[in-house]
């Protein structure tokens, strides 16, 4: 039995390192764009390749190194990226037992504009047949980023879970996922023992605006709005500040690990923090202990380029962990 399978598009991601462009943003740095010369020959610093990424992908990864038995339910072409990606889960430990392979496709291919330690992903989704296989029993099923030709899939995804309780699932909804609303994805919400998403990812599902978790006119936090929604547990993460959590009963605020170095480049710190909560969940932790592993592979994460390259073993955790031993949760 699998003790962690992810369900969703798997990538290849192009870093491409700016040199001259600018960010323009409102003064509460809220709403930003990036610029660069219309119709010009732009210079960079570097492109890198990294391949077998995507949300679910990076959870697959992360939940193997920390010594968990992890699958990855996937759909990829017989292109030269679907072969690099094959190989870079079989490097890690990642079963491909659920990996389908479709003759004559691509396998999906984005590109990251790198600039500062910020990026923006330019994405585009290839189209597959999609079934979901049988999975068994996982203890835990992670599900997040698909593409918008996946709406039965989830509508079977929704059926499994609600007839097979006894598998947790976490959601950490993707673009698409979001757009389809909560309530055509009612019975993936209402069945989900854990949520992710960052705030504004969350007043999107909410259809409400406002940067912050005060309490609204219906006198309820974006915490428990999506808590209504059915998760049993729903953590929120607002970039470098850190996250929050609530249970149902009690709310935390996560603060991020103390590290000395600033970020090197943010892609994949959200994947990291909700696939190694997961994970650390899978492996006994508690909520309170596993947010904590979820910071600290956050933090690592983003010390280097991509998703992956900083994901931490168990023992690297607990290592960080012990050399900041005042490093805790704070109840709101």
């Amino acid at each position: 039995m699998y003790d962690f399978i992810s369900i969703g598009d798997i990538v290849t991601d192009t870093f491409i390192k700016l040199k001259d462009a600018s960010v323009n943003c409102d003064i509460d740095r809220e709403h930003c764009t990036i610029s660069m010369a219309f119709g010009d020959k732009i210079p960079y610093k570097s492109a890198e390749v990294v391949r077998a990424v995507g949300n679910s992908s990076n959870a697959a990864v992360a939940a193997s190194r920390l010594g968990l038995n992890a699958a990855l339910v996937t759909h990829m072409g017989t292109d030269e990226n679907g072969r690099g990606c094959l190989d870079v889960l079989k490097h890690e430990g990642v079963s491909l037992e659920f990996v389908e392979i479709h003759e004559n496709k691509e396998t999906n291919h984005h590109y990251v504009l790198w600039y500062e330690s910020d990026r923006t992903i330019l994405v585009n989704h290839e189209e597959y047949e999609r079934h979901l296989p049988d999975v068994r029993r996982p203890k835990w099923l992670y599900l997040s980023s698909l593409g918008p030709d996946s709406l039965e899939y989830h509508q079977e995804i929704g059926k499994y879970i609600k007839e097979n309780q006894d598998v947790k699932l976490a959601f950490q909804p993707g673009t698409f996922q979001i757009n389809l609303g909560a309530e055509t994805l009612k019975e993936i919400y209402t069945n989900s023992q854990i949520f992710f998403s960052n705030i504004d990812e969350a007043e999107k599902i909410l259809g409400v605006k406002g940067r912050t978790l005060s309490i609204d006119s219906q006198g309820s936090t974006l915490l428990e709005q999506i808590h209504t929604l059915g998760p049993k547990v729903v953590v929120l993460t607002d970039g470098p500040k850190g996250a929050y959590a609530y249970d149902g009963k009690s709310k935390w605020f996560v603060p991020p690990y103390p590290d000395s170095k600033p970020p090197f480049e943010r892609t994949g710190a959200g994947d990291a923090f909700a696939s190694t909560t997961v994970a650390a969940m899978a492996l006994g932790k508690s909520l309170t202990e596993a947010l904590l592993w979820g910071a600290v592979n956050s933090m690592s994460v983003v010390q280097q380029v991509g998703a992956q390259k900083g994901l931490l073993t168990r023992q690297e955790i607990e290592k960080y962990l012990i050399n900041a031993s005042e490093f805790s949760l704070r109840p709101l």
